[in-house]
């Protein structure tokens, strides 16, 4: 399960990390929730990268009222290239999403501690997504995603039992390729991530409301109780 996460890096460090010919605005965001406008990386038409503003939440073309749908943001890699509301999408949209960051949650409920997931000293890393284009019998139309999970490494194994499934820049190429029409290849990309890869770090319980923003949700605990 992936529900929150962060992109905070500059728009050029990202265009220039996912190869994107394009550079779309995109503000600090230290708390990403689900449905709000996310930034995503996919193949164009002309099969060049470009980068994109999406809802997080997959609805699949398939759904006949968005409203009355329970919006998807994950998908199980093990299961996604068989279910019907992933299947399409695996073969034929699929995306990488940014991020500096995920994060995980232990403790009983009502005194949950967020931890920040991210990669060891910092940067930029691509969680595997799939995206979908629901078109309505108005002609309304909404791009949605939904974040690919895999069994967590070693790492994330105390925290959590699913992590993102995380690609390395060698595979954005053979994952953003479509044209084949099948997901043989991109599944088998889905595996957890190096347990060195990634650093775990408790931070700021005011992460707990998706609607605080800002670099003071990554204090840690400590700071906070002062």
């Amino acid at each position: 399960m992936c529900s929150r996460y962060s992109l905070t890096s500059p728009p050029e460090a990202v265009r220039s990390y996912f190869g994107a010919f394009n550079l779309e605005e995109f503000p600090p965001r230290y708390n990403i929730a689900p449905t709000q406008p996310v930034l995503i990386v996919r193949n164009s038409s002309r099969h060049e990268r470009q980068s994109t503003l999406v809802r997080w939440g997959l609805i699949p073309s398939w759904v006949k009222d968005p409203a009355a749908f329970a919006t998807l943001i994950n998908a199980r890699a093990e299961t996604a290239a068989e279910k019907p509301s992933f299947r399409a999408s695996m073969r034929h949209r699929r995306c990488l999403i940014p991020t500096d960051g995920f994060y995980e949650w232990t403790g009983e409920k009502g005194a949950k501690q967020p931890h920040l997931i991210r990669p060891r000293g910092g940067g930029l890393m691509a969680m595997a997504g799939i995206w979908e284009h629901w078109l309505g019998p108005d002609g309304s139309e909404i791009e949605t995603m939904a974040i690919l999970t895999v069994a967590a490494n070693r790492t994330m194994r105390a925290i959590h039992d699913r992590m993102p499934a995380i690609l390395g820049p060698e595979y954005f190429e053979a994952w953003l390729d479509c044209r084949s029409g099948s997901a043989m290849i991109a599944m088998a990309m889905l595996e957890p991530a190096p347990d060195e890869l990634l650093e775990v770090l408790a931070v700021s319980r005011s992460l707990n409301n998706p609607r605080n923003e800002g670099p003071g949700v990554l204090e840690s605990p400590a700071v906070n109780q002062k």
